[in-house]
């Protein structure tokens, strides 16, 4: 089959540009090497919807992070991903950090971003009583939010699969080749024809832009060391809290995250490994350093859980979006922060870029815009819990005791499209709370063998060579 569009990634933004091609009467086909889509950088990263000012406004992230800061409303209630706007502060410890606020003031109403006030040491007190005595000043922003980033990438897919967009995970491109006018794209599985390629590959894009025989940037991972803490401090900031921003890092961050749940990070530290996502002694020392010099509250002791994501950095640090020297051949690299943040606006202008590129592009009639809201069985009052599990007895049975999620979410997550444990655990939270799966994960196992009628050996953490149970080769004496 000869598709229109290939697109190459299954991150948040190849997800969010198949969503919105998929508006379109044409065929696309979505390539992710990982088992499930945004199994990359999109499900490391902070989750955060950036209120529109941290860019400068000559640059593309710049002027693409507000406009798609505007677009993750709409996106939440068609979707029914996690999403809400908490705000946020930017807060100067010293006096010579006040230039900072005020460019970063400067740089919101340029662009238009309502609600930017600068706070003094009073209101910091009064609206964040957590927040160092220390601190002098602030920039609040209402237009930041928090966002389930793995959600989001669920349903950006499902949708987009629904309007008719063809999905190939576990496909690691091998090869690409242009042969007269249509690309051809070659993974283990299967070869696929385009005439259009978006390169939306992430960390890979560099390698993606070399096969393709346009490589002209460089990827350079900078790798970001998150904490997440227990949930007893729920509450114990309301808004996102940012430092004052360096040249290469908006700093480390206090996060409320859309469940609720505080996290800590990320550190900014060049690897050279697109596949290291290890934490350390010292990334971990780095976080709580700085974020208790913000919040003295937070406390190592506190952590239940690290993890890494890796950034696709270019030379420029800006993204690196447009047609290339081979027709038909388009990058949509460089996507680093704020891409979550400007991704909506990322996917629209592809769909200028495809038309201009002289890809016809008619709107369908048929198009649906939305998806069945999964069921969160926790967020429900108890006489709602009651009367769904006698509809459906696996809502009252518990799977996950930490996180309280039920048997009927997890089959529902498989069901739509979970096929790994890490595809379960994003899209239910089963195995996200204290005990980090340590109960809930055979329970989660045997379910996925019920639905999809595989055995327990096949059943990997998320993807590839991740198995958790291996099949035994030799008969076990009956003296163990």
């Amino acid at each position: 089959m000869l598709y229109d569009v290939l697109i190459i990634g299954g991150g948040v933004i190849g997800c969010t540009i198949a969503r919105e091609l998929s508006r379109y009467a044409i065929t696309t086909a979505l390539i992710e090497k990982e088992g499930e889509v945004g199994f990359g950088t999109s499900k490391a990263n902070s989750g955060i919807i950036h209120g529109g000012h941290h860019g400068p406004p000559e640059t593309l992230k710049g002027q693409l992070e507000w406009e798609g800061n505007q677009q993750w409303d709409t996106l939440c209630d068609e979707l029914g991903f996690g999403f809400k706007r908490i705000g946020e502060l930017t807060v100067a410890m010293a006096e010579d950090q006040l230039a900072t606020l005020e460019k970063l003031q400067d740089y919101g109403n340029r662009k238009g971003v309502p609600g930017l006030e600068l706070w003094d040491r009073d209101r910091i007190q009064a609206e964040e009583p957590h927040i160092s005595e220390d601190a002098i000043a602030a920039l609040y922003a209402p237009t930041t939010g928090v966002i389930n980033p793995y959600e989001a990438c669920f349903g950006l897919a499902e949708n987009a699969v629904l309007n008719g967009v063809a999905l190939k995970c576990d496909r690691p491109v091998t090869a690409i080749r242009q042969e007269g006018e249509t690309w051809i794209v070659e993974t283990p599985q299967e070869t696929l024809q385009g005439r259009f390629i978006l390169n939306a590959a992430g960390l890979y894009a560099d390698t993606i832009a070399e096969m393709a025989g346009v490589g002209s940037f460089r990827i350079r991972p900078r790798k970001g060391e998150e904490y997440l803490l227990d949930k007893r401090l729920q509450g114990f900031v309301k808004r996102v809290i940012f430092p004052c921003p360096t040249a290469v890092s908006k700093g480390i961050l206090v996060i409320p995250t859309y469940d609720g749940t505080l996290m800590v990070g990320p550190t900014a530290e060049y690897v050279d490994s697109k596949e290291d996502l290890t934490t350390t002694t010292a990334g971990g020392q780095n976080v709580f350093s700085h974020v208790t010099q913000v919040v003295p509250g937070i406390s190592a002791r506190d952590c239940i859980a690290e993890f890494a994501g890796l950034r696709a950095v270019t030379d420029s640090e800006d993204f690196i979006i447009g047609p290339t020297a081979k027709p038909g051949f388009i990058n949509v690299a460089g996507i680093q922060s704020p891409g979550l943040t400007a991704a909506p606006a990322i996917a629209t202008l592809l769909v200028d870029i495809l038309r201009d590129e002289g890809l016809s592009l008619t709107p369908k009639d048929n198009f649906i815009p939305t998806i069945p809201k999964p069921i969160h069985f926790a967020s429900l009052s108890t006489e709602e819990q009651i009367k769904l599990a006698e509809q459906d007895p696996s809502y009252g049975r518990i799977v996950c005791r930490c996180e309280f999620i039920s048997e009927g979410e997890i089959r529902d997550a498989i069901r739509r499209g979970a096929s790994t444990l890490d595809g379960i655990k994003f899209r239910t939270r089963a195995g996200m709370g204290r005990c980090q799966g340590g109960f809930c994960t055979g329970r989660c196992m045997e379910l996925i063998r019920e639905e999809l009628g595989i055995p327990l050996t096949d059943i990997t953490k998320r993807g590839g060579d991740s198995w958790v149970a291996r099949p035994r080769h030799e008969e076990v004496s009956q003296s163990c």
